[in-house]
């Protein structure tokens, strides 16, 4: 990040008014787009950085800021879980999510930890300045597409935590006989749970279920 940028400020301090913004995503790239989307929008203000979840508590702590946009992908700790613990901490804490896919499932997990806001990386120059201050305001802000998707899966059935281990095994190429070893049950019951996870997803086969876990966000890769 250009350490002349005018919306990088060296201190937590802002003008009255300006809301002040720490921003989380392990990409400085995506740091830096998110600077200059917010460059030029006089009442917002980056007041700090952090490149995981780890360091996003940390941060939080020591800058207190209006609102923190936060990526969920990330190493060490993941958005989710940084929300959670910034929630515990801070009950009055506004986060806004940056996700790369409009998935339900990890939309609601989020939104369930404590997430204010939710946009898609490829909106944030559109969207997110508005979002910022709405969520800033005690609104809740959340992407067309992300709400439209969570209202056409919510009466879907619910994948099992247990299912989505065998998902995560899955997706890493293990067969069948594999996933039982590792999970520490039969090769019978590993079946049983795919045939339950193709079913639930409305899937042709445990290839296409593994599709539609990682667009829905029950899965990341």
């Amino acid at each position: 990040m250009d350490q002349n940028s005018p919306k990088l400020g060296k201190t937590s301090e802002a003008p009255a008014g300006v809301v002040r913004v720490l921003v989380v995503d392990d990409h400085p790239l995506l740091r830096e787009g998110v600077a200059a989307v917010l460059t030029g929008n006089a009442d917002l203000r980056i007041v700090g950085e952090a490149g995981d979840g780890h360091e996003a508590i940390e941060k939080f702590r020591a800058l207190q800021p209006d609102v923190t946009v936060m990526d969920l992908q990330m190493p060490l700790m993941s958005g989710i879980d940084a929300i959670h613990a910034i929630r515990r901490e801070a009950p009055q804490a506004r986060v806004v999510v940056l996700a790369t896919l409009a998935g339900d499932v990890l939309a609601t997990r989020a939104l369930k930890a404590g997430a204010y806001g939710y946009v898609l990386k490829e909106r944030v120059r559109a969207d997110l300045p508005d979002i910022i201050r709405a969520v800033h305001s005690g609104m809740k802000r959340i992407e067309p597409a992300i709400a439209l998707q969570i209202a056409d899966f919510a009466s879907d059935p619910t994948v099992t935590s247990r299912e989505i281990q065998v998902l995560q095994l899955i997706s890493s190429g293990n067969s069948n006989k594999l996933i039982a070893r590792t999970l520490t049950i039969s090769e019978e019951t590993v079946k049983s749970h795919v045939k339950n996870i193709i079913s639930k997803l409305d899937a042709r086969d445990r290839t296409h279920a593994m599709t539609l876990a990682v667009r829905r966000g029950i899965i990341q890769l």
